[in-house]
């Protein structure tokens, strides 16, 4: 990374790298902010020794904030995932694409932040990211996403958002398979598929290729879904929709029955995998972790939308740094242990922290 930092009287107080290490295990201990940094920083002034210079102490909570809100965050993404990634041959059979507005971001100079990540669910991972003034323009942002990574034999998934024809060729294009959730912004396809899906239903055996169940229970809550997909051959304007290797259409109906209540809703997607119903739920579940793991870690746990860092490029590195935070712990995550245990326990036992850290 490039220290932003100016060189004052030929030197600085304190080393770079110094700086970022301490911020990030702020937020493996469940800090917050800048002064949570400082705090920390001198509980753990010796342990840190033990691998950090510190030449002058421990920075105070404005040398954190300056210094973070100039860091390039692109430059701190790539480079800490680089970091965790060493070593590790990362292979995600899905990768997630959805956005997040950082709500506490918003300031006179600009518009909350709009963040939309890669989430590859399997390692626990943001394999990269990109930043927007607000979520209109993740049409826009999805494709520049999708060039910084290595998506080769993986299966994409994104929201009705990106169900647009370039990002599928795009997908294909580095070597990929896309499934798309449809919704009434492609308004003929959407009509068509869901006339097929409404004609099978009927009766017509000839269009239902596959289909199956996926039901889960969580205490006195049910959670059904039926899961039925249909070639894409059988759309009369299949060639017209411009949807590359366009090769199944899906239909979710997810119901939920709560205390004899019962809820359904019904969704659909496109998709270049062949018409194959367990597989397809299976990549479409992965998708959904984008939200109930990642987006729910950062608002529940790390209680972003509640930070109050606005300036300057501090709430997208503070981003960056609990996402980091989230995929350091999650492989160590066992049965029902809560994640805010798993922190507390790492800012109280230096064992522990180190194992969060380095694995060891």
């Amino acid at each position: 990374m490039t220290d932003p930092r100016r060189i004052i009287y030929g030197y600085l107080l304190h080393k770079f790298v110094d700086i970022v290490v301490i911020g990030l295990i702020t937020l493996i201990c469940g800090g917050k902010d800048f002064k949570d940094m400082e705090v920390l920083g001198k509980a753990k002034e010796e342990w840190l020794k033990t691998f950090l210079e510190l030449p002058n102490g421990i920075p105070d909570s404005d040398t954190f904030r300056r210094l973070f809100e100039r860091i390039n965050p692109e430059e701190l993404s790539k480079c800490l995932n680089n970091w965790i990634t060493s070593g590790k041959s990362l292979c995600p059979k899905t990768i997630g694409i959805d956005g997040k507005t950082i709500r506490g971001s918003g300031s006179d100079e600009h518009k909350p932040y709009h963040v939309v990540s890669a989430w590859a669910d399997e390692q626990g991972i943001v394999l990269g990211q990109v930043t927007v003034d607000e979520k209109s323009n993740e049409i826009k942002a999805i494709p520049d996403l999708l060039k910084l990574l290595d998506i080769k034999n993986s299966v994409v998934t994104i929201d009705a958002m990106g169900c647009q024809k370039v990002i599928a060729e795009l997908i294909i294009k580095q070597g990929a398979d896309y499934c798309l959730a449809l919704k009434a912004n492609q308004k003929k396809l959407h009509k068509e598929v869901v006339e097929l899906f409404e004609k099978s239903d009927k009766g017509d055996g000839d269009l239902l290729m596959d289909s199956t169940t996926d039901d889960t229970n969580s205490g006195n809550i049910l959670d059904k879904r039926q899961i039925s997909v249909i070639s894409a051959d059988m759309l009369k304007n299949k060639d017209n929709y411009g949807f590359v290797n366009l090769t199944s259409l899906v239909r979710i109906i997810h119901t939920t029955i709560d205390k004899g209540n019962e809820t359904s809703t019904v969704r659909y997607f496109i998709s270049s995998l062949p018409p194959n119903a367990r597989r397809l739920a299976f990549v479409i579940r992965k998708h959904w972790t984008i939200e109930s793991t990642l987006h729910q870690y950062l608002d529940v746990v790390f209680e972003e939308d509640k930070s109050k860092v606005k300036k300057d490029n501090s709430p997208l590195n503070l981003n960056i740094l609990r996402k980091i935070a989230l995929s350091l712990l999650l492989p160590l995550k066992q049965g029902r242990t809560s994640l805010k245990k798993m922190m507390f326990r790492a800012s109280l036992e230096g064992d522990y922290l180190e194992l969060v850290l380095f694995g060891m």
